[in-house]
């Protein structure tokens, strides 16, 4: 990251660093697309299994690595304002956090699997292969975590290329694991959907080695000495990450978990819709890497500037974001209107199946358009560390208002399983428009504050 002084320095700063991260987010949701894509050829129970599995897991995984994404804004702030010498522990303390919360909630979940799907009408078939996935995955949780918090490092100091080159590497050790695990070539076992958890566990601890081995030996990362001259863990350090970290992780965990409370209230009906819904949720979720990407983009472009007192450089990276993704959002729209039955025949080749994901990407364009305004303003809030409020806001968004909405509709009204998609883009929707107003409150607040004391030093 550097200081900019105009809008096109702006523009071509945000982009230098948005397209590795959008190239890495698309590269680590591919291990979650090519497991449900591959798993669909298994077969439905498969497909259903691995669809239960992820609705479980992902919503856990991103609540709890927005926790360990504070260590994102936390650097940035630090490099804004020239506090490169404090960078290495605060990195540190971060991965001992990551280790703790990775081994409780892995004990944690090992013991809950199969209460959880007891709550759930399912195929004997399906819930064994989801409950087996789950356990597969969860082999390969503590290197997760800890890769997560170094890519977070790495990409605050903008260096986001270095993140995107190493998906790159371990995404084609991701598709070969499912190949040979799935289907059983070469001798492995013939697994299913089980052997889809199993791979992207093995992909997550090759990750971690790359990354490690990165920031060890390449310059300029390795002057900040990560892996040399350990310090204690510090409670104290561990409490000022969890502050931002948690806020940050129970709004994320309140988005992504409506998406699963949806697809455990779509157990009610056959496994054909069950499958139908996850596999148009696969495919929205993957186009929905782009705006998350500019979330992303915009914690670390917002940070450094609030780090430097610039508010209102801080404001111009924040619309610039926003515009860009709600012009994707359109494009992505678009793109699942035009090749509805094209996607939906990548999930699978039942004709059944096909028909109902066709269905439910309809509902798709929708709230994408909702997350290309929510997404980027979650993230210029992260920017600023402004993270009680935004939680507050998307519980109320998702779960108070949105969710109900679509159980009403599905239950009292002829949309039926649609109903609960509706549910999506009234909680969506709502979670942007509070989002924003937010936003705005605070950006007039920073910059009308600081000019006063005159230490705004904003160039545009």
């Amino acid at each position: 990251m550097y200081e900019t002084k105009t809008l096109k320095e702006k523009i071509k700063l945000f982009t230098v660093i948005l397209i590795p991260i959008f190239i890495t987010q698309v590269g680590m949701y591919a291990m979650n697309f090519f497991d449900t894509i591959m798993s669909g050829q298994a077969g439905p129970n498969d497909l259903a299994g691995v669809a239960i599995g992820s609705s479980i897991w992902l919503p856990i995984f991103t609540g709890l690595n927005g926790i360990l994404m504070a260590i994102s804004p936390i650097v940035a702030q630090l490099k804004g304002a020239k506090q490169d010498k404090v960078i290495p522990e605060s990195v540190k303390q971060g991965v001992y956090l990551s280790i703790v919360i990775a081994c409780l909630i892995g004990g944690i979940g090992f013991f809950l699997i199969d209460p959880i799907l007891s709550l759930m009408d399912l195929e004997s078939g399906v819930r064994h292969i989801a409950k087996y996935y789950l356990i597969s995955l969860g082999t390969g949780i503590i290197p997760l975590f800890v890769f997560n918090i170094l890519r977070s490092f790495i990409d605050a100091l903008g260096h986001s290329r270095i993140s995107m080159m190493i998906i790159l590497l371990t995404l084609p050790t991701n598709i070969f694991f499912n190949y040979v695990l799935i289907f059983g070539k070469w001798g492995f076992p013939e697994l299913g959907g089980i052997g889809a958890g199993l791979a992207t566990s093995l992909t997550y601890w090759v990750a971690f080695g790359i990354i490690a081995f990165v920031i060890h030996k390449l310059y300029p990362l390795r002057t900040y000495g990560i892996f040399t001259n350990w310090v204690s863990p510090s409670l104290k350090s561990w409490w000022e990450q969890l502050k931002i970290g948690v806020p940050i992780g129970f709004a994320i965990f309140f988005e992504t978990s409506i998406f699963s409370a949806v697809t455990f209230f779509m157990t009610e009906y056959d496994t054909y819709t069950v499958a139908a819904h996850q596999a148009a949720i696969n495919f929205a979720s993957f186009v929905y890497m782009m705006p998350l990407s500019i979330a992303f983009t915009l914690t670390i472009a917002v940070g450094y500037e609030v780090g430097a007192r610039r508010f209102t450089d801080a404001r111009t990276y924040s619309y610039l974001g926003i515009t860009v993704a709600v012009c994707m959002s359109v494009v992505a729209g678009a793109i699942l209107y035009i090749f509805d039955d094209t996607v939906a025949r990548l999930y699978s080749s039942n004709q059944r199946v096909i028909e109902l994901t066709k269905n439910f990407i309809f509902f798709a364009i929708f709230f994408q358009l909702s997350d290309g305004f929510g997404a980027p303003i979650q993230g210029v809030l992260r920017g600023y560390k402004d993270v009680t409020i935004t939680l507050i806001m998307s519980f109320v968004s998702y779960w108070v208002i949105g969710l109900p909405t679509g159980y009403l509709l599905a239950n009292y009204s002829g949309l039926g399983p649609y109903g609960y998609w509706m549910s999506l883009i009234v909680g969506l929707t709502a979670g942007a428009i509070t989002l924003m107003l937010r936003m705005l409150y605070l950006q007039r607040k920073n910059i009308r504050l600081y000019q006063v004391k005159g230490e705004d030093s904003s160039s545009v």
